[in-house]
């Protein structure tokens, strides 16, 4: 992280691209991607899917490093061109409890991740926890992240030196807008600069300056968002002066939250801009939704209605019967939040996949369609990207292979985007 990060502030306007999925085939096409591209993966597992009791993946620190490390043998990475993260930890999980008590919880999640192997700690207190003043003060928030490097710099003993910061205030909300938004201003130049203060005074109060040269990157709010149906695009204009508050940093980028489904282009300024860490998560796994629903929509075609997995009415069945992580999120009609269950940019569906009869259905979706030979003009119709690459032999028809193409083309967008931006000369030129 630190030589891309030095890189980056020397003049090449090249980024990373942070997986944020605990779904093992998103993590396996990003890990091929790697492999493939012969680049550095970033895997990255959020606070509320990997904690120290399991999260809503029931995995551990320990099981999602063993998870990945394994996947990465399977798809021929070496271990040296992965680096793990933990991403918004901090009290989020807990901050129903008063805030001694969730920070508690807190230096155990740390503790964990690092314990576990992971390098790059994400600290986010910027969540209020019960009684805590509205809305934080950026002194408060780094007194507690400070508290949370003590804590992990103490866990890391001797390999601390492995460790890289990521530190903020105006940190986005995981996995992106609750409701329904009208507009997302950049965080203001002057606000950025006092979040970086008050973090400096804190860490030198709590005895942890020596780590400063090791906070990789700032989160900080350029002006992109999603929420259930729309996506809000980076505007580098507005955006010009907050862009240019980390010029006396020589150890430290941006990182941006919540770009998934921006485009290429946007992606790049964001690069050329100094957001270096794009943070993805989301739109991986909406596009793993939208390759298997083209399988079951071709399987609906080959087999009869009793050899189906009928994965979709599955999927609408299990949200149904379980509505805890969507209700307090779509509204409308009937119809509008079956629509939004299903398609929305939100992606609430990605937290269903592990349900067991969720499961079985895209397994037994998988175990069809590899028995029979795919028709191409019915992967033309679903899949037509890979129907193309089908066509040139870049691929096989296989529907493991079709589904795990489908998600990398997310990941070659922000690939290209981290590896083309133009060098400082160009930019004077």
């Amino acid at each position: 992280m630190r030589d891309l990060v030095r890189r980056h502030k020397s003049g090449a306007h090249i980024g990373i691209t942070s997986v944020c999925s605990a779904h093992p085939m998103v993590l396996r096409a990003a890990l091929e991607h790697a492999r493939e591209t012969r680049g550095i993966v970033l895997v990255e597992a959020t606070s509320n899917q990997v904690d120290q009791t399991g999260g809503y993946t029931g995995m551990r620190p320990q099981d999602f490093r063993e998870l990945v490390l394994g996947l990465a043998e399977e798809a021929g990475l070496p271990h040296d061109d992965l680096i793990l993260g933990g991403d918004h930890l901090g009290p989020n999980r807990w901050r129903a409890m008063p805030a001694d008590e969730a920070m508690r919880h807190a230096d155990e999640l740390v503790e964990a991740y690092v314990a576990a192997g992971f390098t790059k700690i994400h600290l986010d207190c910027s969540f209020a926890c019960s009684g805590d003043p509205q809305p934080l003060t950026d002194e408060l928030v780094a007194t507690r992240s400070a508290r949370l490097v003590q804590v992990a710099e103490r866990s890391a003993g001797s390999q601390a030196d492995r460790l890289t910061y990521v530190i903020g205030t105006e940190v986005p909300v995981p996995g992106g807008a609750h409701h329904a938004l009208e507009g997302v201003p950049p965080t203001s130049p002057r606000a950025a600069r006092e979040t970086l203060q008050a973090h400096r005074d804190a860490f030198d109060a709590a005895g942890v300056a020596h780590v400063w040269p090791r906070v990789a990157a700032l989160v900080v709010q350029p002006g992109v968002e999603f929420d259930h149906q729309q996506v809000f695009a980076y505007q580098p204009a507005a955006a010009r002066e907050l862009s240019l508050v980390l010029g006396d940093e020589p150890a430290m980028v941006f990182e941006a939250h919540s770009t998934d489904y921006q485009t290429r282009d946007a992606l790049q300024s964001l690069v050329t801009d100094h957001w270096a860490i794009l943070k993805v998560g989301p739109q991986l796994t909406f596009a793993l939704r939208e390759a298997l629903f083209g399988l079951a929509a071709i399987e609906d075609e080959l087999f009869a209605e009793e050899q189906r997995s009928h994965l979709t009415d599955v999927v609408e069945q299990r949200m149904l019967a379980d509505p805890s992580q969507w209700e307090g999120y779509y509204t409308g009609t009937e119809t509008e939040k079956r629509v939004l269950r299903r398609y929305s940019y939100s992606d609430r569906m990605r937290y269903y996949w592990p349900d067991p009869e969720i499961d079985a259905a895209q397994e037994r979706l998988l175990a069809n369609l590899s028995g029979v030979v795919i028709p191409l003009p019915l992967l033309s119709q679903h899949l037509p990207a890979q129907y193309e690459r089908v066509r040139d032999g870049q691929i096989e028809a296989s529907p493991e292979v079709l589904v795990l193409d489908h998600v990398k083309d997310v990941l070659r967008t922000y690939a290209a985007a981290c590896s083309t931006g133009p060098t400082s000369e160009e930019i004077s030129r």
